[in-house]
């Protein structure tokens, strides 16, 4: 049974993995067997959790790739290079995200298509890419990290919202026309994650309290409940799953 959660041997690509949720998923991806290649456009960030990552699972089993995954002449030379100088990508996780608060009405345009380009435009982009060579493989997992933000909305969010959303179509999008070529393509989505990024909203006490009445859980979620999901979409144990979802959330959108 364990056999069907191992990842010895894969390559895995993670988007915006020098921190956060992604480092997480990588790290959880690299302990399961797989060689992983972290992604950053912070070329000091990428170095030094590069440098942490070989500590931990060996110089071998990590390497780093320092692109904007926004910009398409950038991600079709890197992917490229992976291929060539590295490995096939048999995983790949679109993790690389933002988010910008600010009233629906007072939002720019700029700070809107930020956020869709960076949220939902660079899943295009990699994903395009790193399917060009999947296909002719015949075989290849893709993961999209979506969010509650997939199902839900608040105020506040309209642009990471609407991005998430539109993930969550791209990723059937996706299944529509690769699954036939092998690709399993699906979305795993975190509710609220108490991480760097997160720290204010954790430390506000009404955004704190509002989250763990809102959350049948009772908690905010980690890192690492993050993990465990993301390795069985990365293995053959999710073989026949495509075009779906995960939500982990603690259940915060089971309920009203």
């Amino acid at each position: 049974m364990t056999g069907l959660f191992d990842l010895s041997g894969r390559l895995a690509v993670v988007t915006g993995s020098s921190r956060g949720i992604g480092s997480a998923i990588a790290a959880g991806l690299a302990e399961a067997g797989a060689r992983v290649v972290l992604n950053g456009v912070d070329e000091t960030r990428l170095r030094r959790a590069c440098d942490v990552f070989r500590e931990q699972f060996g110089h071998q089993a990590v390497h780093a790739a320092c692109f904007d995954v926004t910009d398409a002449a950038q991600v079709a030379s890197a992917v490229a290079d992976i291929e060539t100088s590295i490995g096939p990508i048999e995983v790949l996780v679109n993790n690389a995200g933002l988010q910008h608060r600010e009233p629906l009405l007072d939002v720019s345009v700029e700070n809107w298509k930020r956020v869709i380009d960076v949220d939902l435009t660079s899943a295009f982009l990699v994903g395009r890419e790193v399917a060009r060579h999947q296909l002719r493989r015949g075989s290849g997992k893709i993961i999209n990290i979506c969010s509650v933000q997939t199902d839900l909305a608040r105020p506040s969010i309209a642009a990471y919202t609407a991005a998430k959303g539109g993930l969550r179509n791209l990723t059937r999008a996706m299944t529509a026309e690769w699954a036939c070529g092998g690709l399993q393509i699906n979305g795993l989505a975190p509710g609220y994650i108490h991480t760097e990024m997160t720290q204010a909203l954790v430390d506000d006490p009404e955004f704190n309290g509002w989250i763990l009445g809102r959350t049948p859980a009772g908690r905010w979620g980690t890192v690492d409940d993050l993990v465990g999901p993301a390795v069985f979409l990365a293995s053959p144990a999710s073989a026949y799953i495509n075009g779906q979802v995960l939500f982990v959330d603690g259940g915060m959108t089971a309920v009203v």
